[in-house]
């Protein structure tokens, strides 16, 4: 027992020091994983087994889609699909990926934020022959290498892609057209990569079906609001330390990530203010007990700006030179674009690195502003997020994988599509043994009267699933 505890010792502190001292970049190196096969750049394969670690804990708190595994298997949906994935890699994007390999699929995958790869993980994926090209703090031009590196190799073209923000999309649409064209379809879960899919449809220049996993039910009412509302705290606590009772914050955005952070702050004392352009949104925050302000007006007296938009330029360099010292500015949506960082880049300012993704700009006059992971998604970036909460999204996902991969011809148009209300409710109905909850079923007469089927779907497709602050919050 004293010997297996001292292996396990060993190997975390390998991770942390390989994870932070180790300076030599992955494209660096040479390395194989015990197969023999060197197509994968991680930080350091010989982390693998403590990687495994990390998918095995994972796969504990995934049981629908490790439910969703086990039920196909035998199937293989997936058989032939090669996919190329543009995702987090996390432990819990790690059993997503395991369990589309497990389906029938090849996958080529590579990380969308350049800080928020485990990099254990990673090797993990890389040891059992995933082709992975990521590691944490990589450098913009790492970043588009990986992802070419992906798409780009010899004797493998993918199908299916998988994406997070749309870059990859955006990536093979430009430089690789004629392989963008035969893929077969698009799967993106981020509003900023739905936005993007959106823009090439209006312009015609979409010539793939896709599939908007970021405005279905179990993405945007589980995912966006439940996991934020338990990861703005804890990203924030680990960085920071900062108290939050009495704290005044200004969430910008109140759509679902920004609900949850609001509904977290408030919950612990915090006086928020909320920004909006949507009357409804804005309504619903004033409903919620949160005054709606314009930034402008609060910029100089708040301790802290929560980002939660998926725009650009939302907290402007002429914004930050008005906030107070010590103030905290951290952004929530998935684009590093939301906080106008660029712009404090200049020889006036200077960058000062506290901790691990944890920046203080001072400027001439002695003022700090902490900036956390310089503007990047900050809970995958500085802090975990609820395994739970991911088996969800990862669920939703791989059905919507399998739905466009095994379409019939015609069934989807060069357009981009949302998930069916059915497939939402098969997905929430896998996680409700979790809880042990049991269903209520409608008789025939029930069904009959509201005109509906026994085995749903049971909303129609324009019902909104409330998110009410009263659902939440905290006696």
């Amino acid at each position: 027992k004293k010997e297996t505890q001292q292996t396990s010792v060993s190997i975390t502190a390998a991770s942390y020091t390989d994870s932070s001292d180790d300076e030599t970049s992955p494209r660096d190196k040479t390395q194989v994983n015990t197969k023999g096969s060197s197509d994968f750049c991680v930080k350091n394969i010989k982390q693998a087994e403590f990687g495994r670690r990390e998918i095995e804990i994972a796969e504990q708190d995934m049981s629908a889609l490790i439910s969703l595994r086990k039920r196909a298997q035998s199937e293989k949906p997936l058989a032939g699909a090669k996919i190329v994935g543009c995702t987090h890699i996390t432990a819990q994007t790690a059993v997503l990926i395991e369990t589309l390999v497990a389906l029938g699929a090849q996958c080529r995958w590579t990380a969308c934020n350049i800080y928020s790869t485990q990099n254990e993980v990673a090797a993990a994926l890389s040891e059992i022959g995933v082709a992975v090209f990521a590691w944490k703090g990589e450098s913009e031009d790492d970043f588009w290498w990986c992802i070419d590196r992906c798409v780009n190799t010899e004797g493998w073209q993918p199908n299916m892609i998988l994406d997070d923000g749309g870059d990859l999309t955006h990536w093979m649409y430009k430089k690789y057209p004629n392989v963008f064209k035969k893929i077969r379809g698009i799967v993106e879960e981020s509003v900023t990569g739905v936005h993007r899919l959106y823009q090439l449809s209006k312009a015609g220049k979409l010539c793939v079906p896709a599939m908007n996993v970021n405005d279905s039910v179990t993405k945007q009412k589980f995912d966006n609001l439940y996991c934020c509302r338990e990861s703005i705290l804890d990203g924030l606590k680990r960085t920071t330390d900062v108290m939050f009772g009495g704290k005044q914050v200004v969430v910008c955005g109140y759509g679902e990530v920004g609900k949850g952070c609001c509904a977290a702050l408030k919950a612990l004392g915090a006086i928020v203010y909320v920004t909006e352009i949507d009357p409804i949104c804005a309504l619903q925050a004033c409903m919620d007990g949160f005054r709606v302000v314009k930034l402008n007006e609060v910029i100089r007296q708040v301790d802290v700006i929560i980002t939660c938009t998926g725009n650009k330029n939302v907290v402007t360099r002429d914004q930050l030179d008005r906030m107070k010292n010590g103030s905290i500015v951290c952004n929530m949506g998935h684009s590093n674009t939301e906080i106008d960082v660029a712009s404090l880049r200049t020889p006036e300012l200077t960058w000062e690195r506290v901790r691990s993704q944890v920046d203080h700009v001072i400027w001439p006059d002695g003022k700090r502003v902490i900036l956390l992971a310089e503007g990047r998604l900050l809970n995958l970036s500085c802090s975990t997020v609820p395994t739970f909460v991911l088996s969800i999204t990862a669920t939703t996902q791989a059905l919507a994988l399998i739905e466009l991969y095994n379409a019939p011809e015609g069934r989807y148009k060069q357009d981009v599509y949302l998930l069916p209300k059915k497939m939402d409710e098969y997905v929430a109905s896998l996680h409700l043994a979790t809880f042990d909850a049991h269903l209520t079923e409608l008789s025939d007469e029930q069904a009959k009267y509201l005109g509906l089927n026994k085995n749903g779907p049971f909303k129609p497709n324009y019902y909104r699933y409330s998110s009410s602050q009263c659902e939440f919050v905290v006696a």
